[in-house]
């Protein structure tokens, strides 16, 4: 099975089937092992009935009873040799499973980071987790039933062949019967999988919904916006109940199908076999073997539909792994080299110029605007910025990521260790973790939790409050120490006390580093080297927070309105 570490290979993206052959030929010495297995399985199961009746014939009918013994020891010996084929068939198919599943899930997760900050704006979070959850069950579900479909193929043909030694219209009766059942459930199997895409489709939407709720709800609280959702999420959830129920009736009508026609087709051909042998055309021996073979080609049947039905939706859950994959990152084909050395970042789309080696805040009304144009500066959206008088696009992407981070309000914050979380890659450097604990003022956050630095965060950091939360991200962000930082209203849920104190740390952490603000507070503003005040996304005007406040009357405004609101919850 793929190990942990090992590379998964290239998925085929040309289509869902040719994915799931793909997850096939990588582990075929398994999926080979398992059809012989299965087939072995299988033919010993049509052998059981075989041997019966030569001891019926040969032993009970004669008074013979050595070959009584003698076949009856051979059945003996199938049954056990069957059971032991049984078993490895049941654990090389369930290795064949999980070796699918994992590969899936790592080449999901190998793409997911290769497109980076281009993830959030091409899919959604209910998407990734839908198929985290339920795809990768599907499909690794799905290659399962090569093996018996193999054996399944080769039995019906095994039966065939045996039944022919009986009667010729026997023979002809199973193996026009066996296609025949195909073609029953065929149209089943092609309307199940276009529900199972509906519902499909529906299962990922409310997973987002989910999703947006838990991160929301807080805030849902306080607006008073709570039962809205709430009814909006019931409605969702009872069209995709719906749908699901939809799903629910052909998948049953399948399986109903998958008992019942095998059944259905035992009893004619033993009717068949049963006037045969009134007629005298066959014996009594050959009577019961014929009903043997058919209660053994039952297995194989029921296997066919299941897999049939198996692959259907593996299909519908194969195509969206494929989309999935066939997202492209953001391009990396710059051609020139960054700057050697610290410069200037020009947004001309804004007239936001970062000098280097210096604090600047970006002050405007709207909050998105300033979050558009950090945004470009990082080449997060489209942008025609320039750094050092490069234009950005044309810098290799790598090298802007290397130089240039972008702390967003609300980055994501992984479930782990409060070490792990802030760390990442420098891991082990404890002087430089505590400085940048420090700046962000989070050290009571440190002192407040069970085991300090050591304590397990849940995902997106739900066990910490929203000032927590904040610092914690400020404090990822100093301690990754770009050459340009640009953070995103890092200070908007704390209390004036722990702003002013994050502000002053800021700026003595940053001495000499260029480092750019989101935010309208008056305590970060005041701190700031240069401030851009922005309007309609345009800087209208520049200089030292009191020289605006004395000169600009719309900036004034500005800073007059946010002081004068309430303090947020730290």
């Amino acid at each position: 099975m793929i190990d942990a570490y090992e590379d998964p290979g290239t998925p085929d993206q040309r289509g869902p089937v040719r994915y799931l052959w793909w997850l096939a030929r990588r582990q075929w010495r398994r999926c080979a092992r398992g059809a012989v297995l299965s087939s072995a399985w299988m033919v010993l199961l049509a052998a059981t009935p075989y041997l019966t009746a030569r001891a019926v014939d040969e032993g009970l009918e004669r008074g013979d009873l050595g070959a009584l013994a003698l076949w009856t020891g051979a059945l003996v010996a199938a049954g056990a040799l069957n059971a032991w084929l049984g078993m490895l068939r049941h654990r090389t198919m369930t290795l064949v499973r999980m070796d699918a599943n994992f590969r899936t899930v790592k080449v999901v997760v190998g793409h997911a980071v290769r497109l980076g900050a281009a993830l959030r704006r091409q899919t959604g979070t209910g998407e990734i987790v839908t198929i985290g959850v339920g795809d990768v069950q599907t499909i690794g579900t799905s290659l399962t039933v090569l093996g018996p479909g193999v054996g399944a193929l080769v039995a019906c043909a095994v039966v065939a062949g045996l039944m022919l030694s009986v009667s010729v219209h026997l023979a002809l009766v199973v193996l026009l019967g066996v296609p025949v059942l195909g073609l029953l459930v065929g149209p089943l199997v092609g309307r199940l999988r276009g529900r199972e895409a509906e519902y499909r489709e529906g299962q990922s939407l409310l997973t987002a919904r989910i999703g947006d709720l838990a991160g929301g709800l807080q805030v849902l609280g306080g607006l008073g916006g709570k039962g809205l959702v709430a009814d909006a999420f019931r409605r969702d959830s009872a069209r995709l109940r719906g749908q699901g129920y939809r799903v629910g009736a052909v998948t049953s009508w399948i399986q109903a199908l998958g008992v019942g026609l095998p059944t259905l087709f035992l009893a004619l051909v033993t009717w068949l076999a049963a006037r045969q042998a009134a007629q005298g055309r066959i014996s009594v021996g050959e009577l019961v073997a014929v009903y043997g073979y058919v209660v053994a080609l039952t297995w194989p049947v029921a296997f066919l539909i299941e897999g049939g039905h198996q692959i259907s939706r593996a299909v519908v859950a194969a195509r969206r792994v494929v989309d999935f994959l066939r997202l492209e990152p953001a391009p990396d084909d710059g051609t020139r080299e960054a700057p050697a050395e610290p410069s200037v970042l020009y947004d001309p789309a804004s007239g936001v110029r970062i000098t280097p080696g210096r604090l600047t805040v970006l002050a405007g009304a709207r909050p998105a605007d300033a979050a558009a144009v950090a945004d470009r500066l990082g080449r997060y959206a489209p942008t025609e910025a320039t750094w050092g008088g490069v234009p950005l696009e044309e810098v290799p992407l790598a090298q802007v990521r290397e130089r240039v981070l972008v702390a967003e309000a609300e980055a994501d914050l992984f479930a782990g260790p409060l070490r792990a979380l802030l760390a990442g890659r420098r891991e082990g450097a404890e002087a430089a973790l505590s400085g940048a604990v420090r700046a962000a003022a989070a050290e009571d956050v440190v002192r407040g939790l069970p085991e300090g630095l050591d304590t397990a965060v849940t995902a997106q950091g739900r066990s910490l409050s929203g000032g927590q939360r904040q610092r914690v991200r400020l404090a990822r962000a100093l301690l990754a120490d770009p050459e340009v930082l640009i953070a995103v209203e890092p200070t908007s849920a704390l209390d004036a006390h722990t702003e002013a104190l994050v502000a002053d740390r800021l700026k003595a952490a940053r001495a000499g580093r260029t480092t750019v603000v989101c935010s309208t507070s008056p305590l970060v503003l005041d701190r700031a080297d240069r401030v851009c005040h922005l309007v309609d996304g345009k800087v209208v005007a520049e200089g030292r927070h009191r020289e605006l406040l004395a000169d600009e009357p719309g900036y004034r405004a500005l800073v007059a309105r946010d002081a004068g609101e309430p303090e947020g919850v730290r």
